[in-house]
């Protein structure tokens, strides 16, 4: 029998988990995908991917390669794989959850609670009063400075949701339609 990846992923080896000594694209992404959910060590360093698991099929790398191939995006340079923008908060990879999705939109939804505290997502403290910040490309965009907390996060609410709605027209063909339509529909929670 051979070694279980992670402790669940069973590697069948109907495809190369490597060519030339180089992991595949399919394989990389399958093994990141474990460690994401079941490595304790990825955990202590990454908390947000606690509660994460991988369905029966996706644990399967022979069946997650597959489904690989037939997936709007894959093998594009700078797309990754997403498990939750279809169904905000989703915690579990599967064919029906994951699609792949540039780098720009994925960083545009990574939300960073470490780094916050406990003022609301897009929200610093300033002085006596609050910044509405978003991070654009890298960048981060001053949206405005405002008394309340609450103020400054329907300004960056307002900011982000027509930012990311900007990301799906631009991407609307590249992108896998459920995707798209989903990012049409993004809403911004203060408890993001």
């Amino acid at each position: 029998m051979k070694k279980l990846v992670q402790g669940v992923g069973i590697n069948d080896g109907k495809y190369p988990a490597t060519i030339g000594g180089k992991r595949t694209k399919e394989y990389a992404l399958w093994q990141n995908m474990l460690d994401r959910c079941y490595n304790k060590t990825y955990h202590t360093m990454h908390p947000t991917y606690l509660g994460c698991n991988v369905s029966d099929n996706f644990k399967q790398y022979s069946y997650f390669h597959e489904w690989c191939q037939l997936q709007i995006g894959f093998g594009i340079a700078d797309f990754h794989l997403d498990k939750d923008l279809i169904y905000k908060g989703n915690k579990e990879y599967n064919e029906n959850n994951c699609v792949f999705i540039p780098l720009e939109i994925n960083s545009v939804l990574t939300k960073s609670n470490a780094a916050r505290g406990l003022l609301p997502i897009g929200v610093t403290k300033n002085g006596n009063n609050f910044l509405a910040r978003c991070n654009i490309g890298g960048t981060t965009k001053t949206i405005g400075t405002f008394t309340t907390p609450e103020l400054a996060f329907n300004a960056y609410k307002t900011f982000k949701e027509s930012h990311i709605k900007e990301l799906a027209e631009k991407y609307k063909g590249t992108i896998d339609p459920r995707a798209y339509q989903a990012l049409l529909n993004y809403e911004v929670d203060i408890n993001d």
